[in-house]
């Protein structure tokens, strides 16, 4: 009787095929969740590593492996995107600090956090595999979350006027408005931003499996490890089963969980008409059929609500004390003085190490600093040519993007250092020089940051707009000049300024490759970084990185800077 009231209340919740697939989907996730996240709590020692296999049986468990870490980087990557950001967005004190931050940050080498960290993790858990696990983890998330931060970032300063004055009118609460307003509002920007960022993350998990410190070389089970070894072993059938596996896990993420996602997030479309076609998805479609889902929505939601209304009504009846102003100021200036004494620590640090330089050579290395932003500039242009009239296509037509979707999914997933070699023999059979070839190179792991946020801001157009353009008989050029690049300028200068941002970042491994006995290098900071790491030179690292952090800041506050706020003031819908 339970069981059949359950199944049937009020005739409202009768459960068909679609909540027999939900739910049995539901308890596959569980079980292989708890079935790959066990083997991460295992004992490890330097004479008790985890074991790895060429053997192609193994491929299924290691990408489980994989993509556990993936999904748990990303987890924490969108929790520090929403605090972090809506911080940035609302305090201007912290923005000035906050968003210059992340400029540096991504502009910094992934694996230099790797390595400062893993020591860490591993000390706070002693014995155990999993301080490892979280290096990795943390490695991954560092590659993911700067771009979702940015997105979230500027969709919260684009908010339109009449949606902020509706907020304060109905006087939403900082949750309330969170939840009804912001994250409505970034939606489709955040979506395409994290979708680019979780593929993001596949370029560093091979480095991020496949650790050395002390002395030890550590090989997490995982995708990127088994790439790495068959590397390193020269086994091409081996990096053929890896590539296989991996193009097939990319796919099956895209229509598991992207597509869904894409077809959701377009009801948060700011527009006054429905559009004529819209992104589908087949398991989104049985996500809505299933009434297993409403019913968890309503039940969920009820909880919640009850639990919301009991702690105002007895919050009402207490009168909480309002902290001291004296109290508050001592708690920032005790904050102040602790990050300024941190700081100055490190910059002490550091000016020790630099001055045992020439004069020449910290001359020498701001001038190789100007190169690589040269290429950078000319990295993040030509991807920009190229990516808006395709990105638009694409955005713009919901036929084609269920097409090109997974296709850009693969391309932007898919480590583009592992091609490099292919660019070297290239460079080497038609002697081109890797001043310039250099730039192609930066372009493979960038480019696609911009055609992710290009393709958002296209989705995101008004389906009325379109129409109003359609009625006033617009021209091509007219419809691009008038509709097109307003609408799409906003996501345009996100995707450019994190573009530019992983191109210095991917300036340490594009400057210098090698094939074989062959090294081809280019004059810049990033080869000047790779070959002062692979000495040890300490002093020739610190300068060249607060170099590079110095250009960095310096072209974020004399153009990014200045278009964001073109884009908040002057491209953004009403």
């Amino acid at each position: 009787m339970k069981w059949n009231g359950f199944l049937n209340i009020n005739n409202k919740y009768k459960f068909g095929l679609a909540d027999v697939m939900v739910i049995l989907m539901l308890l596959s996730i569980l079980y292989l969740t708890a079935h790959l996240g066990a083997g991460m709590e295992v004992p490890f020692s330097k004479s008790n590593q985890p074991a790895m296999s060429l053997e192609p049986h193994m491929l299924p468990y290691y990408a489980g492996r994989s993509l556990l870490r993936m999904f748990i980087a990303f987890g924490f990557s969108l929790l520090f995107t929403f605090v972090y950001g809506r911080i940035a967005a609302y305090n201007r004190i912290a923005e000035k600090i906050m968003i210059p931050a992340i400029d540096i940050l991504q502009s910094v080498p992934v694996l230099g956090f790797l390595s400062a960290t893993v020591l860490m993790f591993m000390s706070l858990f002693p014995g155990s595999l999993l301080g490892v696990e979280c290096a990795a983890i943390f490695a991954i998330f560092t590659g993911q979350v700067w771009n979702m931060t940015f997105s979230f970032y500027h969709s919260l300063t684009t908010i339109p006027q009449p949606l902020n004055e509706a907020a304060k009118i109905h006087r939403l609460g900082t949750w309330s408005r969170f939840t009804k307003l912001e994250v409505p509002f970034s939606m489709i920007g955040l979506v395409w931003n994290s979708m680019m960022s979780f593929g993001g993350g596949w370029f560093f998990l091979a480095a991020s499996e496949s650790i050395s410190v002390l002395n030890q070389d550590i090989h997490l089970p995982g995708i990127g490890s088994y790439m790495a070894m068959a590397a390193d072993q020269g086994n091409i059938k081996a990096i053929a089963y890896s590539i296989i596996t991996m193009i097939m896990m990319i796919c099956l993420v895209d229509q598991l969980f992207w597509r869904p996602l894409v077809a959701w997030a377009q009801k948060f479309k700011n527009e006054q008409s429905e559009a004529n076609e819209v992104p589908k998805s087949w398991v989104y479609d049985i996500l809505k059929r299933a009434r297993f889902i409403r019913y968890v929505n309503q039940t969920v939601g009820t909880f919640f609500h009850d639990v919301k209304g009991r702690f105002q009504q007895r919050s009402s009846l207490i009168l909480w004390p309002k902290p001291p102003s004296l109290l508050s100021k001592m708690v920032v200036w005790i904050i102040w003085s602790l990050v300024i004494v941190f700081v100055t620590k490190y910059v002490y640090e550091a000016v020790l190490e630099i001055i045992q330089l020439s004069w020449n050579e910290l001359l020498r290395v701001v001038v190789l600093g100007l190169q690589t932003a040269l290429r950078v500039f000319l990295a993040t242009l030509l991807a920009v040519i190229w990516t808006v009239p395709v990105g638009v296509m694409i955005g713009m037509n919901p036929k084609l993007s269920r097409i090109a979707q997974p296709i850009v999914q693969v391309l932007a997933s898919f480590p583009a250092n592992m091609a490099f070699p292919l660019f070297t023999i290239l460079y080497l059979k038609l002697g081109i020089s890797m001043n310039i070839g250099a730039i192609p190179l930066m372009m493979l792991g960038t480019q696609w940051y911009i055609l992710f946020n290009v393709i958002a801001g296209a989705m995101a157009i008004p389906s009325d707009l379109k129409e109003a353009a359609a009625i006033l008989r617009l021209t091509r050029s007219q419809t691009w000049i008038k509709l097109i690049l307003p609408s799409v300028f906003p996501f345009l200068v996100t995707g450019c300024i994190t573009a530019s941002g992983g191109a210095w970042n991917a300036s340490i491994v594009s400057e210098l490759v090698s094939w074989k006995d062959n090294t081809l290098q280019a004059s810049g900071l990033g080869s000047f970084i790779a070959q002062a790491t692979t000495h040890g030179d300490w002093p020739e690292i610190i300068w060249g990185i607060i170099v590079m952090c110095l250009l960095v800041v310096l072209v974020n506050r004399l153009v990014w800077r200045k278009l964001y706020a073109v884009s908040a003031k002057k491209y953004h819908l009403e």
